[in-house]
């Protein structure tokens, strides 16, 4: 009853302090809705951490920015009405992107085959088989993490397969769904972001190649790219982070108590130790009498990936082709197998519509697979994969808030605002510290990597060209910009990957925001104090990053408390 009251008391505040807000700048016809434009991201991230509900969140943050939105062109009553009418309108236009339906499709067809994997026997194969090699904590941590990094072509897959083959394990082994998520959330966009070959590359390469010619520069914009990932110290520092919490078993924060809370776990206080994740995605049960074999597991997901590389270079390769860059064309009609040419042809790829079509056909071997084992029928066999897919509905749902909340933030400038508050002059060597900071605000604030990446790569380069004649200060500022960008997309919770992270760890939405985020934060600050100052000062990377990653170390085991408690 207290959180209802809160709730409705902080939307009451939030529509009197609008109505009283001046949208229009001083000639009046232009809308600036200035701090304004913050309302919608910060009524959403309040509510989700106040109401432990993330669709609520989400729709009451698209309603107030539809009401900021339409309050400056009406009255109150028409803004409120508006409003609603906004929720409808921004929720249909992001289903409508191909984009998007690529990854709701994507998203259901993978809990489909999951749920196909689960019922041969497939999925508690694999979790037995890696039982045995888990030992403990520990090692279930350490191959969770391993899974991860191996599954580094992109981030979305990351977290939709690991986490549903990894959760019997880590249950076994006592390892809180927390942690579970925390260590598939870590190990997607930040190792998809700094893979030589991923579904990110070519959006990260573009944006440099624009930055550049911006100063009228032509550069290699791949060649930057992998001059800025050891400056990528978020992403790579994480990963060690997360490394360093398995193998000590000494955490701190909420994720402590998580963790203790999941050593005292049994079926007799199952309730009363984990609520949250009483109500399972899926319940990893296969049907009766089946044969257990991993190879019911291996073959559809060995199909995914297979069919996912291979969908990834012939997309791009046609997409490429099909173009007006005639280096690139003529690179994959005279080298089409170079690295070189894989990683354009990757980066071109649409990653929503392969992703889809090798989740489809791995479904269809799942199935071709059940039947010839006497599994099910193939009736049997399709129902099952609708079952799984309805599992995954409330992610679609989630999504489709989460993408209509990233449109109306960008109908309200809610980046561009945040950009400008850095038009101030400022010392040189501040600039990737500054542009980290407020990459990492834009990014947790608005849930989407590439946006941030997209506002603030234009106008980071010119700068720093501005600021300093080295052309390292460049890479420096453009990697503040890829990994700052990162960390939004880690942490944030109306991003996507971590919504299918707790998802796929069978978790609390907000308990694995909750439990994530001092941990994100405290990376964060290293990145800065560790990273991004000193080598803006001048300092060699080649001592800087080693350094950083000795002071990671450093933190789990002086600060970190162990999770196993003495008696």
């Amino acid at each position: 009853m207290k959180k209802k009251v809160v709730i409705g008391l902080f939307i009451l505040a939030f529509m009197l302090f609008s109505i009283n807000g001046e949208f229009r700048d001083s000639v009046g016809s232009t809308v600036n809705f200035g701090w304004f434009s913050l309302v919608p991201p910060v009524v959403s991230i309040i509510l989700a951490f106040i109401s432990k509900d993330v669709i609520i969140s989400l729709f009451f943050g698209i309603f107030a920015g539809g009401f900021v939105l339409h309050l400056a062109d009406g009255s109150v009553f028409y803004a409120f009405m508006q409003s609603f009418l906004s929720i409808v309108d921004y929720t249909l236009n992001s289903l409508a992107d191909p984009w998007n339906a690529g990854i709701i499709l994507q998203v259901l067809t993978i809990g489909g085959l999951i749920a196909l994997m689960t019922k041969m026997g497939g999925a508690k194969a694999v979790a037995n088989a890696l039982s045995k090699k888990a030992k403990g904590p520990i090692s279930a941590q350490v191959i969770t993490w391993i899974l991860g990094v191996l599954l580094f072509f992109d981030d979305y897959a990351n977290s939709l397969i690991v986490g549903p083959v990894m959760r019997p394990v880590t249950d076994e082994k006592k390892v809180s769904r927390e942690k579970l998520s925390f260590i598939v959330d870590a190990t997607a966009a930040p190792i998809a972001g700094i893979a030589l070959i991923s579904t990110w590359v070519g959006y990260e390469v573009g944006l440099i190649k624009d930055g550049y010619e911006a100063i009228g520069q032509e550069v290699n914009a791949y060649s930057i790219f992998v001059e800025t990932i050891p400056y990528r110290f978020y992403n790579i520092l994480m990963l060690v982070f997360v490394l360093c919490t398995a193998v000590f078993l000494k955490e701190f924060g909420p994720m402590l108590t998580a963790e203790r809370r999941a050593r005292k776990y049994d079926q007799e206080n199952k309730d009363e130790i984990n609520p949250s994740v009483v109500n399972e995605i899926d319940e990893m049960e296969p049907a009766e009498g089946v044969h257990l074999s991993i190879w019911n597991a291996i073959v559809p997901i060995g199909t995914l990936i297979v069919v996912a590389i291979v969908g990834f270079y012939a997309n791009g390769y046609h997409a490429i082709l099909a173009g007006e860059n005639s280096m690139l064309i003529d690179l994959l009609k005279e080298s089409p197998y170079s690295f070189t040419a894989i990683q354009e042809a990757f980066g071109a790829s649409d990653a929503s519509i392969v992703l889809f079509q090798a989740a489809l056909l791995a479904s269809l071997v799942a199935m071709a697979m059940g039947v010839a084992q006497k599994t099910f029928t193939w009736g049997q066999a399709v129902e099952t994969w609708i079952n799984g897919m309805k599992s995954l509905i409330i992610t679609g749902a989630i999504l489709l808030l989460a993408w209509s909340l990233s449109e109306i933030i960008t109908d309200l400038g809610t980046a561009q605002f945040l950009v400008s508050l850095l038009s101030d002059s400022m010392p040189a060597f501040l600039l990737p510290s500054v542009i980290f900071i407020l990459g990492s605000i834009i990014s947790f604030a608005t849930g989407t990597s590439y946006g941030t990446m997209g506002i603030l790569m234009p106008l980071t380069i010119p700068l720093a060209a501005a600021l300093s004649p080295d052309p390292e200060f460049i890479v420096i500022s453009a990697g503040a910009v890829l990994t700052g960008a990162i960390f939004g997309d880690h942490c944030s919770p109306i991003s996507d990957t971590t919504i299918l992270s707790s998802m796929g760890a069978g978790v609390n939405h907000m308990e694995h925001v909750r439990t994530q985020l001092p941990y994100a934060i405290v990376v964060g600050m290293i990145t800065v104090l560790f990273g991004f100052l000193p080598v803006g000062l001048g300092l060699p990377i080649g001592l800087v990053l080693p350094v950083s990653m000795i002071v990671i170390i450093l933190v789990v085991y002086f600060f970190g408390k162990s999770v196993e408690e003495k008696k």
